[in-house]
């Protein structure tokens, strides 16, 4: 038979046991629960991302085309602004240089003006015809420099074969030598380029 202590020690070993089961109930219980937590979260990322994917693939098809539609019309606009900018600014450069494109040419005439101006003075004062003839003569000479200045040379006719690219026959000189025939005999009237460019055949006459 057990006495009194033996039972008492019995009794508090199987308190002991009671209490570790107990811990180890609620150790475990707490990790049910942790793991639980975690797969509910994982569970609700899951329907998250779902439900995204489902909204971009399920979007109505003609909200997407009108929104593409309306980007398509803002680009327009701004296109056919940007174009109508571009347009009125050339035509402003062209009525430009349409008034103002021959200021180059008339700033270089100018000085020859001038010179024509003192020489007819000087004319109405003086009876030396060869001073009044050299100085119309370096004044031909200035206006033909200043020409040349803005691209204007004159075409040349001396000896040379016929050219309708900058020649124009007004007439033919029969009874020339075969070295003659084909070949400018007189200039009528002088032809000038314009940065190579012919703005005025030059009329001539034309052995035969």
């Amino acid at each position: 038979m057990k006495t009194e202590k033996e039972k008492n020690n019995t009794i508090n070993g199987e308190e002991e046991q009671q209490e570790t089961f107990s811990e180890k109930s609620e150790t475990t219980d707490k990790k049910q629960d942790t793991d639980t937590n975690d797969n509910l979260a994982e569970a609700q990322n899951e329907t998250a991302d779902n439900d995204s994917q489902q909204t971009e693939t399920d979007k109505d098809p003609l909200e997407t085309a009108l929104q593409e539609i309306e980007n398509l019309k803002d680009q327009y606009l701004r296109k056919v602004a940007e174009f109508e900018n571009y347009r009125k600014r050339t035509l402003k450069e062209k009525t430009e240089l349409i008034l103002n494109g021959a200021e180059k040419t008339v700033d270089a005439i100018l000085p020859v003006v001038d010179d024509m101006e003192r020489a007819m003075a000087s004319a109405d004062t003086t009876d030396d015809i060869d001073s009044i003839r050299e100085g119309f003569d370096l004044i031909f000479k200035k206006l033909i420099k200043s020409l040349e200045s803005l691209g204007v040379k004159k075409i040349e006719t001396d000896n040379k074969d016929f050219d309708t690219d900058y020649h124009e026959a007004v007439a033919m000189v029969p009874g020339v030598g075969d070295d003659k025939k084909g070949k400018v005999i007189d200039c009528i009237q002088t032809g000038y380029t314009l940065n190579d460019k012919v703005i005025r055949h030059a009329k001539v006459a034309v052995g035969q």
